[in-house]
């Protein structure tokens, strides 16, 4: 018996504004990383750097991937044709992919966070039969679980504090190793979020959003900010144009004074 078709046939399809809000700030505080990440990196203007390279910039950029993720997980069950969805952000992916390769390799991004959503969304779709009969409850506890369990697969190993377990070598082989969590030496990404451990904190969101239930979601249907909102329902679009617009800002701002000064 499918546990949440009743839930999902019965709910009308609204619009949650708060769930687009925390998009869209998610997507600003990104915007500001990159924009950061750029003036260091490509313009080679070196201030604050002491904290974007420490522990503070770390919490940022894991902050903005926790949240945006997360909440693409929470998402994945209100709209329609999840598929369709995934296929479009994973192509999104695939371009972001082919530009910085071919205008800005020493940049590229390889598996990236749309690479990620649109996989996940993929999967999710591909496998929901079976999800669904999972209770949210133990859905979203084994999810955690695993997330913890697989975030260092990049270093070589699982575990959870002092329960490690080291992996093989032969792992971390190639592309397609790097795509699920296991990139090869020299392999190199200035964006990488592949299917472990992420796949499963974008379970985590997919399954607490059967764990709250669309009753006690009513709230999330106000606005408390509108131009976030707009952010949030075209996150897509404003993610593939944010890296040349920023570029061409920082161009203007850093690079003309030069050339006329």
């Amino acid at each position: 018996m499918n546990i949440h078709a009743e839930e999902t046939a019965a709910e009308p399809s609204v619009r949650y504004h708060l769930l687009d809000e925390l998009r869209g700030l998610d997507l600003i505080s990104m915007i500001l990383y990159h924009g950061m990440w750029d003036i260091l990196f490509l313009f080679g203007v070196w201030f604050g750097q002491w904290w974007y390279l420490g522990w503070q910039g770390a919490v940022w950029q894991k902050s903005i991937a926790l949240i945006f993720i997360g909440l693409s997980g929470f998402c994945a069950p209100m709209g329609h044709h999840m598929l369709r969805r995934g296929l479009v952000v994973f192509g999104g992916g695939a371009l972001v992919s082919v530009v910085t390769l071919l205008f800005t390799p020493s940049a590229k991004v390889l598996f990236g966070v749309l690479t990620l959503l649109g996989s996940a969304m993929i999967l999710t779709a591909l496998l929901e039969p079976w999800l669904r009969r999972i209770p949210p409850v133990v859905g979203l506890a084994v999810s955690l679980l695993l997330f913890a369990f697989t975030y260092s697969v990049s270093t070589g190993w699982l575990g959870i504090g002092p329960w490690k377990l080291l992996l093989p070598e032969p792992l971390y082989a190639n592309y397609l190793t790097a795509y699920l969590g296991f990139y090869p030496e020299g392999f190199y990404s200035s964006d990488y979020y592949p299917l472990l451990p992420w796949i499963f904190w974008f379970w985590a969101g997919y399954f607490l959003h059967f764990l709250v239930g669309r009753q006690r979601m009513e709230p999330l249907r106000r606005s408390l900010c509108p131009p976030l909102g707009w952010l949030g329902r075209h996150s897509l679009l404003i993610y593939l144009l944010h890296q040349p617009v920023l570029y061409a800002v920082l161009y203007v701002v850093f690079l003309l004074p030069q050339m006329f000064g």
